[in-house]
């Protein structure tokens, strides 16, 4: 599991690691970490030419010392300062000796450069680049060479994601010690490229720092989501698998009771019941699916539920949803049951709730705007969860976890966040939310606790529709719901297997 941490932990343990070591030190693990990564992606190191954008702080330090490295071995090194009289002394000093110089022309030589290093501003920063910063990162971005960022693209939010003006895209960010919550998180994770992890050897969370109250995101890998992903036994039936109802569609989107009964029956449980207007058009899809015309309560026993795709403005909806919320069980809401909800009373339902909602609908729900959803997606799946006290899904182009009921709060209130690293854009097709939903809804039958199921199910769902999309290697191809659907099998299988699908 990929772990990230806010800035005042990752500096918590820095100082705590230096106290311990000569000074100096770990700057160096950071430089030799930054020069192993520069040179392995410039491929041959000697005749190449190599820009560092240096800015006043440490990671410009990192930078020059990193640049040294590299001039050391034939590379002809250019470094831009953008303040000459705070640049890091010792590590200008290291790359002078070393062959390098200070650029007297800087948008030529990035214009030149075979790989620009951005060291302009560290993990401290707020807001996006000044003037002169924001100019030399459009050179880069304009020239032929590739960019590296010294642990995050400078003008991105380290803790939040955010971009508030002009920053930094690299294609490759060498990070030191921790992953950073704005690396995995959208907007800003698209300006980072490929990550890179250097081990500079810090404790993580440092003495005297609480687990739950550092860590801020988690990114599941397949070892995490093969581990509670549900296994039948030899003495397993339909029923101990468990069963999902399904309550989705209407005469508008009969489409949306099929592929959420098509998401949910690979899912996982062993039955899956439906209720709703779509019974005729899931079961010439799916014969084995349970049918009810409703109220949910006299369908049969569930141990989970997932309302609210496609049911529009039935006429049962309100009723349905009372029936459901009146439930002993956990429940999924997505799509039109999201405007049904009033946090009151999920708040204080006994079983949880898993809400999940696109940044639209999360707008909707906090009374803020779409804008200020996607460019605070962290910020706002944490309020969405803890206004609801449930666990709240944020669909899009990274999708969020966040736990914010009582009891699964660090220490400040800060809700444990879990960030999907397997999404892409060929999810971006209509129905894929409805199979997401009733994936994550049977997997919640099955017993997986809210925070799991959703993270799982968006784990499942992302790489699904890698696979349905990958025509041969190198070569993608438009894909629809029931496509994703279609691939969520040998999803379970790359899990287990190890297999990464592309």
């Amino acid at each position: 599991m990929r772990t990230a941490y806010d800035v005042e932990t990752v500096r918590a343990a820095e100082r705590e690691l230096m106290a311990e070591l000569p000074e100096g030190t770990l700057m160096q693990r950071a430089a030799a970490g930054l020069a192993t990564a520069c040179a392995q992606l410039l491929g041959r190191v000697y005749g190449s030419r190599v820009v560092l954008l240096v800015g006043s702080g440490d990671n410009g330090g990192d930078a020059l010392y990193a640049g040294a490295r590299l001039a050391r071995r034939g590379a002809g090194v250019r470094a831009v300062l953008l303040r000459p009289d705070r640049a890091h002394g010792e590590g200008l000093a290291a790359l002078v000796a070393a062959g390098g110089r200070v650029s007297a022309d800087a948008e030529a030589d990035i214009a030149r450069a075979d790989l620009v290093v951005d060291g302009i501003v560290g993990i401290g920063g707020r807001g996006g680049l000044r003037p002169e910063a924001a100019r030399l990162a459009t050179a880069a971005a304009a020239g032929g060479g590739r960019v590296v960022a010294v642990d995050l693209p400078s003008g991105v939010d380290a803790d939040t994601g955010r971009v508030e003006g002009e920053a930094v895209r690299a294609d490759l960010t060498v990070t030191f010690g921790a992953y950073k919550p704005g690396l995995l998180v959208d907007p800003a994770r698209e300006h980072a490229g490929a990550l890179r992890l250097v081990d500079i050897g810090l404790r993580l969370p440092p003495r005297g720092h609480a687990d739950e109250g550092a860590l801020r995101v988690q990114a599941l890998q397949h070892a995490d989501v093969g581990a509670v992903l549900p296994r039948p036994s030899a003495e397993s039936d339909k029923y101990r698998r468990g069963v999902i109802g399904v309550v989705a569609g209407s005469a508008r989107y009969p489409g949306a009771a099929v592929l959420a009964v098509s998401g949910a029956v690979r899912g996982g449980a062993g039955a899956v019941r439906y209720v709703g207007p779509g019974a005729d058009a899931v079961l010439s899809r799916f014969p084995e699916t349970l049918v009810h015309a409703g109220p949910p309560s006299k369908a049969g026993r569930v141990q989970a539920w997932a309302i609210g795709p496609g049911i529009g403005d039935n006429p049962d909806n309100e009723a349905f949803m009372a029936d459901v919320l009146a439930s002993e069980v956990p429940v999924l809401v997505d799509a039109d049951g999201l405007r049904l909800l009033d946090a009151g009373a999920v708040r204080r339902r006994p079983a949880p709730v898993l809400l999940t909602p696109h940044a639209g609908e999360a707008a909707v729900l906090l009374g803020s705007s779409r804008e200020e959803v996607e460019g605070g997606r962290l910020a706002a799946v944490r309020e969405l969860a803890g206004r609801f006290g449930a666990v709240a899904l944020l669909k899009g182009s990274t999708t969020l976890v966040a736990d914010g009921r009582a009891g699964a709060s660090g220490t400040g209130g800060a809700a444990v966040v879990r960030v999907n690293p397997t999404g892409t854009g060929w999810l971006a097709t209509a129905g894929s939310g409805d199979v997401l939903s009733g994936l994550a809804g049977s997997l919640l039958a099955t017993g997986l606790a809210p925070l799991d199921a959703g993270s799982v199910a968006a784990y499942l769902h992302g790489l699904a529709a890698r696979r349905a999309a990958r025509r041969r290697p190198g070569v993608h191809a438009p894909v629809v719901a029931t496509d994703v659907a279609a691939a969520l099998p040998e999803a379970w299988a790359d899990v287990w297997s190890g297999v990464v699908t592309g």
